[in-house]
């Protein structure tokens, strides 16, 4: 996996069944998973002496970790420690976005009544569109009222496939790329 330092943070990137997500963290926490729809492989090219720091080793384990159990079906929530920066309103949305379970969808209307306010559903969809670690948040769990999948950052075709992933579907969805 690349690993490239940014002062205070390390990005990486996961091969995951839906595209490649770029890895944001740092020596305690997770700070950014987003889709890198730019990258077509990941090569294995860490940068040196990264495994030396066993903090930072840590957090890469538990992150990949995680994700691979998520991608193969036998994890349906994550124990990683995140560090996120937000508005109030976004915070309280992101946070109440980790309440709704796994397999399950809430709509924007219904997360806006659950978090206290009610007619803000709009104001709920801006702030889960700024969700800045995807997968881990389960931003992809919300839903129109009407049911229609649609406002995801990465793409309609990516949250469908992680709805039916937790739904026990997915072993016949195509795979958009392969493993390296």
């Amino acid at each position: 996996m690349n690993i490239l330092t940014n002062q205070n943070s390390y990005y990486t990137y996961y091969p995951s069944p839906i595209g490649i997500l770029k890895i944001e963290f740092n020596k305690e926490a997770l700070l950014k998973i987003e889709f890198d729809d730019h990258l077509r492989e990941v090569k294995n090219n860490c940068q040196k002496n990264f495994y030396e720091d066993k903090k930072i080793l840590k957090i890469y384990n538990l992150i990949f970790d995680q994700l691979n159990q998520y991608f193969l079906g036998k994890r349906d929530s994550f124990e990683i420690p995140l560090q996120l920066e937000g508005s109030s309103f976004e915070l309280k949305v992101w946070n109440h976005l980790e309440n709704i379970p796994y397999g399950k969808t809430y709509s924007y209307s219904q997360l806006a009544a659950d978090i206290g306010k009610p007619g803000a559903a709009r104001a709920v969809g801006q702030a889960n569109s700024r969700n800045p670690i995807s997968i881990i948040i389960p931003c992809h769990r919300v839903i129109s009222a009407d049911g229609s999948i649609n406002g995801y950052s990465g793409g309609t075709w990516r949250k469908r496939w992680l709805l039916n992933h937790e739904n026990n579907k997915s072993k016949n969805i195509e795979r958009k790329i392969s493993f390296v």
